[in-house]
């Protein structure tokens, strides 16, 4: 009941509306959705895919290109998965939808040592089998639900753990120039997608299935950036505005700028 109360709301109709006013401006600035487009969109059963489909949905309607949507859910038979959630969910929508089972689970299970992280082999299974089902069903475009908060956790990942400074990009041409995948939540914070899903009452299927979500570097990351944002609102927002506003010169990556021709100018001297 608190849902449906919410989801009529005048405060929850401004979240909709700015919510679907940041995607619109994240496609329209990386130029992500063009007339005729196939988007495949990943649809995981958590808060954030859920709310990338909705918006995208709602801007459909409305758009002055035309593009398909194809929701795409890959079961990875993590034990406890509730196969029928999705299935249903999606059929009440009306939306196309595909169902791609993969055991990749226990592929994992078998090459990951006991209490070690499984996240990063399974992300990488996950997006070969994605990028496969793209390529079957003629997407033009792989929509994935990463938040801003998940591109600036893993700017500080990428620091932190990999000496290197690269995020998650809006729009990304994959290695083998097969695929263009899109991030349409690149704006929004992850605390109105949650007021959101919270309003919209999505069927949430817990992302800890596979009891290997504890104690993460990227835990430790959020919990970082959430302390800062509390010290300092508006921190992470700024954060998210420095990856979009780099100056080479002022780094120190001699590939990225020519330091060795720097000259002065003579004239002024």
């Amino acid at each position: 009941m608190e849902a449906i109360k919410e989801r009529t709301s005048k405060n929850f109709k401004k979240l909709k509306a700015r919510l679907r006013g940041l995607v619109g401006k994240a496609i329209c600035d990386y130029d992500m959705i063009e007339d005729g487009d196939r988007v495949m969109v990943c649809l995981s059963g958590g808060k954030d895919s859920y709310t990338m489909l909705d918006l995208l949905m709602s801007l459909q309607r409305k758009a002055l290109v035309e593009f398909e949507l194809l929701a795409v859910n890959l079961d990875q038979k993590q034990p406890g998965f509730p196969p029928h959630i999705l299935p249903k969910y999606l059929q009440s929508l009306g939306v196309p939808y595909r169902i791609v089972e993969e055991d990749t689970y226990s592929i994992v299970q078998r090459v990951i040592p006991e209490g070690k992280t499984m996240c990063s082999l399974c992300s990488r299974l996950r997006r070969g089998i994605l990028y496969r089902v793209a390529s079957e069903e003629g997407a033009t475009k792989i929509a994935l639900g990463h938040h801003r908060e998940d591109i600036v956790e893993t700017l500080f990942l990428n620091m932190f753990h990999g000496g290197t400074l690269k995020a998650m990009p809006p729009k990304l041409l994959t290695d083998d120039q097969k695929h263009i995948v899109i991030r349409p939540l690149a704006y929004c914070p992850e605390k109105e997608i949650q007021r959101y899903a919270n309003a919209r009452d999505f069927p949430i299927i817990p992302c800890n299935l596979c009891g290997s979500q504890e104690n993460l570097q990227r835990v430790q990351i959020k919990q970082m950036l959430q302390s800062w944002e509390r010290e300092n609102p508006g921190r992470i927002e700024s954060l998210f505005r420095s990856i979009q506003n780099v100056a080479p010169s002022q780094l120190a990556d001699t590939e990225l700028f020519d330091f060795t021709n720097l000259k002065t100018d003579s004239s002024n001297l």
